[in-house]
């Protein structure tokens, strides 16, 4: 029998053939139990991995053809390229049962290995044995792969949103509401409790912004488990590897001797916690000198109450629970204390956030004044109300109030009277603003009171002019 065949025999009995003895459990309590981990392959058993579609967690992926994968990304088009990382490019595609029969018809996103790059074969091998053996609804699902000579491919489920860096960072349009960074602080914190409770637990070891990817309603989901490992079991503290991550999240203990454990994870997600926190980059070369690591910076500032308000995200212009902000701080600081002994578990830190979602303490946003259309007989009329001083209910003026409108009716002619024997001196420009004017930006021009443009400058025009006389 060929060692291929014996490799693969061994993987499936050593899994789902019980052993009745007095001294081992009978059948797996958990699924973790039964896991393939990548400490049980060899390097030369590598090659066996090119055909999952038997093995004991290869039948819910789905094995696509190099072809196949061609045609559902229009030959890998430049049109459906989603982004680019340190695996390779990443194409936007669409797959349903037609292609393959059981397929739900879906977009999909197809990770395409770079044979350039820094990533290989064993980064690929560690997507497809982690996500294909571990599900859950903070980790992005593996829908299947390719292994085809020397091409790598996955395809996972299509993120709406994309990741987390483009949204907190690279987003001009509009910058993530509080609640909405609170809830995807969660979503990674749960998805990393997960791999970290599992019963052979999972170092995830590349926790970071870009990595943390965004469905249609902002659910987080982890990313990118080419750098992924098994943490360590029985009586081991860590493991030992080499040194790999990125700049700015590994856990300074792991930088200095290698030494890695699910606390390495900790600190990590303490580092995106606070790049929510204060919406700066981990590391930024741009910032000036002191302030290019963000941890170093703001990490001494996070325990003082009137220091926070000044490192917290000036984008979101106050519109938070300064409570929750500072609970959600003083965890962060907890994550990134250099001891690691010091810091929480995820399942504390999934505890300690979760209520802050509930705190209904955060500031009624600025109000924004819709300019009135011309011709809009209710604007109108309360237009005339405020031109001429006179305050009174919108109940009444809708309620034909007559009294009252003779009021302004005669108010009004007295302003026409006087109008009519002026001349302008000098003529203002008219208010050049969009539709929508911010409380702010009206405020600094008409003083505290709202107009519409038109009429604004009118009024100005007759204030100017009953000062001359």
């Amino acid at each position: 029998m060929s060692f291929k065949k014996l490799a693969m025999k061994y993987f499936i009995l050593s899994c789902f053939k019980a052993k009745c003895s007095d001294l081992q459990p009978k059948v797996c309590e958990k699924t973790s139990s039964c896991r393939l981990s990548l400490s049980d392959l060899s390097n030369s058993s590598l090659s066996i991995m090119s055909d999952l579609s038997n093995s004991l967690f290869g039948s819910n992926l789905h094995i696509f053809t190099l072809k196949e994968l061609k045609l559902i990304t229009q030959n890998f088009s430049k049109s459906n390229l989603l982004g680019e990382g340190g695996f390779g490019q990443v194409f936007k595609g669409f797959v349903d049962d037609k292609l393959r029969p059981g397929l739900e018809a879906q977009c999909v996103a197809v990770k395409v290995l770079d044979l350039e790059g820094k990533q290989g074969h064993r980064e690929w091998l560690a997507e497809v044995i982690f996500l294909g053996q571990l599900k859950h609804s903070h980790l992005v699902n593996l829908i299947g792969y390719c292994c085809e000579d020397e091409h790598r491919l996955l395809v996972y489920e299509y993120m709406e949103r994309g990741n987390l860096e483009n949204k907190l960072f690279k987003c001009y349009s509009a910058t993530l509401p509080w609640l909405t960074r609170l809830k995807i602080a969660i979503g990674a914190a749960k998805g990393l409790a997960f791999l970290h409770e599992e019963q052979k637990p999972v170092i995830y070891r590349d926790v970071k912004a870009s990595n943390i990817l965004l469905d249609s309603d902002y659910n987080a989901k982890l990313s990118d488990f080419g750098l992924a490992t098994d943490g360590p079991e029985g009586d081991k503290t860590h493991v030992t590897t080499s040194v790999m991550g990125t700049h700015g999240y590994a856990a300074p203990e792991y930088v200095m001797t290698g030494h890695l454990t699910a606390m390495s994870d900790v600190f990590s997600f303490g580092v995106v916690l606070l790049e929510l926190l204060t919406g700066k980059r981990s590391v930024d070369k741009n910032r000036p000198n002191r302030e290019q690591n963000l941890v170093e910076w703001a990490r001494p500032q996070l325990k003082d109450l009137h220091k926070l308000e000044r490192i917290m995200d000036p984008r979101l212009d106050g519109q938070y629970s300064t409570e929750g902000a500072r609970k959600a701080a003083s965890l962060a600081y907890q994550c990134l204390s250099n001891h690691p002994r010091s810091r929480p578990t995820m399942r504390t830190v999934v505890k300690t956030l979760e209520p802050l979602l509930d705190l209904n303490n955060i500031p009624i946003g600025h109000f924004v004044y819709v300019v009135p259309n011309e011709g809009s007989s209710e604007n109108s009329m309360q237009t005339r109300r405020q031109e001429v001083g006179y305050e009174c209910d919108d109940d009444e003026l809708r309620n034909g109030n007559k009294s009252e409108a003779e009021k302004i009716e005669k108010k009004e002619k007295g302003h026409n009277r006087r109008r009519k024997g002026l001349r302008h001196k000098r003529q203002i420009k008219p208010l050049r603003s969009p539709t929508v004017n911010s409380d702010t930006a009206l405020y600094k021009t008409l003083g505290t009171s709202l107009y519409s443009p038109k009429e604004v400058v009118e009024t100005k025009c007759i204030d100017q002019n009953m000062t001359d006389i």
